[in-house]
């Protein structure tokens, strides 16, 4: 199957709403149904407002690339430069605090290029090991991370409202 003809763009802080509107869909179309509306509620008003996007995209030490389809967000990676964790063993840790491609898109062969174009960024910014955390129970996703070349280096807790939840923690060596 060939790839679809997707672009790639760093997003810009007039990015936010549409980054907002498409950050909560995201997620709540992939984690409601395991988790409680209330605690939904909670999380996507906290990390996905607005002004919490416009805010991280002024961030100078986070690039938040977007991936389009004929001018249509489809997929975006949100990374921070030196971003340690104490399960990470790197001289320069990059961490992709957000992976996160429209369903409609899984299994068309986009999200490796998304995950090509943030290692781009990482050795852009010479880091030595791309590492993230994901939700122990989405298997879909850390099946994929081990296919780029993951490895599962720790543990860390996420809170989703009131509910904390394990994430594993994730990391590949960077390459030039």
């Amino acid at each position: 199957m060939t790839s679809p003809s997707v672009s790639f763009r760093r997003a810009t802080p007039l990015d936010a709403p549409s980054l907002s509107a498409f950050a909560r869909r995201v997620f709540h179309d992939t984690f409601a149904e395991d988790n409680t509306p209330e605690d939904m509620a909670v999380y996507l008003a906290q990390a996905f407002s607005p002004a919490t996007q416009q805010a991280e995209l002024e961030e100078t030490q986070r690039v938040c690339l977007l991936m389009e389809a004929d001018g249509v967000l489809i997929g975006y990676a949100s990374l921070l430069d030196s971003a340690p964790h104490s399960a990470v063993a790197a001289a320069h840790p990059v961490e992709i605090e957000r992976f996160y491609l429209d369903q409609g898109w899984h299994g068309r062969g986009v999200a490796a290029a998304l995950m090509d174009a943030a290692r781009g960024v990482a050795r852009g910014w010479q880091g030595d090991v791309l590492w993230l955390g994901v939700w122990e129970r989405n298997a879909k996703a850390i099946h994929f991370y081990e296919k780029q070349g993951f490895e599962r280096v720790g543990a860390q807790t996420f809170c989703l409202g009131s509910d904390e939840q394990q994430d594993a923690v994730m990391s590949t060596a960077l390459t030039a």
